[in-house]
């Protein structure tokens, strides 16, 4: 059976200019491959299916290339794989434009959003006949085989005669050795290394990748969704198979991958194994993870470091132990400058704080508690968004609890909790306390941290040219003169951040300007990569 995979985006993914591209002439593009297609594809390649990917971060196949190949092709099933709440209008959207050309040809959606929303999104979009939850590798094989009844296919939703019907849900595979790996090499593209920050900051332009050792976290923050998708459970890989596949990549040429664990620093023995192996078999790939500040792999860092591990991200979220309570990140801010000086202390080259403002009942003493906080860590690299709240998180019952949601009417859309919640500060108070405590951030690591500074100044500029840098920097301080228009703001969402804070406003827009504000911002994307 032939099987088209698309990966839908909401494009915060830049792609190279022409005479950037790789040795192997494939376009390369700042940010994360898409492996969920990449595993289902490898999935159903080994059961002797036909399968072609998609990736919208691809500026050679829009939307209009993938649907004059589905009419050439014809393929017996279209499967669109997106992660949240932001990517959902650009499925619906495309699951519209794909119906429109073929009336025929099966049509699912899956994913962590479409999982938790399964019967809400069959309900708004008819035309898609399979809505799949939960892990998709035997969901698609299964579906696959009874693709014209699949009444006994667990974690579907889909409608039989006119009325929706939503089997049952599909037990957690924990054997996930069973899979093979990821197939990167039908996706004709080359990623690049690039942090989460609204500019994009180029790493190294080494061949890059994702692998997923492990799924699930069992913490409850109240700002995620990934205990709820996950059933509140950890599952991992062997260290002899996630070893496999790091020899694999490094024999492909991938120089460097990051793991997107949901939370990498959890077995001790198993990381112990894993750098263990790393060194016995002479591998060289470079890599990052993330993980939380209370881990106890903590002692592990300098055979992480030693096993190239460059890069270690911590969800930091605040500098005021009250709102980490409120946050229910169960972490003390002991616990956060520990981590942060044993991951420098063991050698590891880049050390990246995640940031949270804005959020229910914190103050503008909080919100500089934490600029203060950050600037006295040794971090390399930090980031500051916004909270935003959104369907499946504690933090949306708390909402609805509270009258601020309706769930009925908003379970498609994504708030920042500035605009909703009474108990946060205004926007502009925020922004401004953000600007001004970035300024002093910046100043105090120039002086405090020199030589890290400075390091990471000269790492950033083997890569991006002297005039982005310095735009990162200044970023954050450039005030606006005047107010975009609401074309402009949505206009910009699709392809650029400060893309938490605007796709939220996306998210609410009426189905009937949706299909326009993407094409608008389609063809700005066209020409942005066309006068570079």
């Amino acid at each position: 059976m032939r099987v088209f995979l698309v990966h839908v985006r909401d494009p915060q993914f830049y792609a190279l200019p022409a005479k950037h591209r790789a040795p192997n002439g494939r376009i390369r593009i700042m940010g994360f491959p898409p492996i969920g297609i990449m595993s289902l594809s490898s999935v159903l390649k080994r059961a002797g299916h036909e399968v072609v990917m998609f990736d919208q971060a691809n500026p050679e196949t829009p939307n209009d290339v993938i649907l004059d190949e589905i009419k050439r092709q014809k393929p017996a099933l279209i499967g669109l794989s997106f992660l949240s709440t932001t990517s959902y209008p650009y499925a619906k959207i495309l699951a519209r434009q794909i119906r429109a050309a073929d009336a025929k040809v099966k049509l699912a959606f899956g994913g962590v959003f479409a999982t938790l929303n399964a019967q809400l999104v069959k309900l708004q979009c008819p035309e898609v006949d399979f809505v799949c939850r939960g892990d998709g590798e035997q969901l698609i094989l299964d579906l696959i085989e009874h693709i014209d009844d699949p009444s006994g296919v667990t974690g579907v939703t889909w409608a039989k005669d006119g009325s929706m019907v939503h089997n049952a849900p599909r037990p957690l595979e924990r054997n996930l050795d069973q899979w093979p790996f990821p197939d990167r090499e039908s996706l004709p593209l080359d990623f690049i290394e690039s942090m989460p920050l609204d500019v994009p900051v180029v790493l190294s332009m080494d061949r890059f990748t994702t692998m997923q050792t492990s799924r699930g976290c069992p913490w409850p923050c109240v700002f995620c969704d990934i205990p709820i998708f996950n059933e509140g459970k950890w599952r991992a890989r062997s260290p002899q198979h996630v070893l496999a596949e790091l020899e694999h990549l490094q024999n492909q040429g991938y120089g460097g991958l990051y793991f997107v664990d949901d939370h990498f620093l959890l077995q001790p023995k198993r990381i112990e194994a894993i750098c263990k192996g790393i060194n016995e078999k002479g591998l060289t790939i470079e890599w990052g993870c993330e993980g939380r500040v209370d881990s106890v792999c903590q002692p592990l860092f300098p055979a992480m470091a030693k096993a190239h591990c460059r890069t270690l991200m911590f969800g930091i979220e605040s500098g005021s132990q009250k709102i980490l309570n409120r946050l229910k990140k169960d972490q003390t801010i002991e616990q956060v400058t520990t981590a942060v000086k044993t991951a420098k202390k063991a050698g590891i080259e880049i050390v990246h704080g995640f940031f949270v403002v804005g959020t229910p009942d914190e103050t503008v003493e909080d919100v500089r508690a934490t600029m203060k906080f950050a600037a006295r860590l040794p971090l390399d690299t930090f980031g500051f968004n916004r909270l935003c709240v959104y369907r499946g998180t504690p933090l949306w019952r708390e909402y609805i609890q509270r009258g601020l949601v309706d769930d009925a009417r908003d379970w498609f859309k994504y708030f920042k909790c500035t605009e909703i919640d009474p108990t946060c500060l205004s926007g502009e108070v925020v922004n401004a306390e953000r600007s001004r405590g970035l300024l002093r951030l910046f100043a105090y690591k120039l002086f405090r941290y020199p030589g890290q500074t400075f390091t990471l100044l000269r790492r950033l500029l083997r890569h991006m040219p002297f005039r982005d840098v310095v735009y990162l920097i200044v970023k954050p301080f450039l005030g606006k003169k005047r107010g975009a228009t609401k074309a402009e703001v949505l206009s910009r969402a699709v392809e650029h951040g400060a893309s938490k804070d605007q796709a939220a406003a996306l998210t609410q827009v009426a189905d009937a300007e949706l299909e326009h504000v993407i094409r608008e911002s389609q063809l700005e994307r066209k020409r942005l990569l066309e006068s570079s």
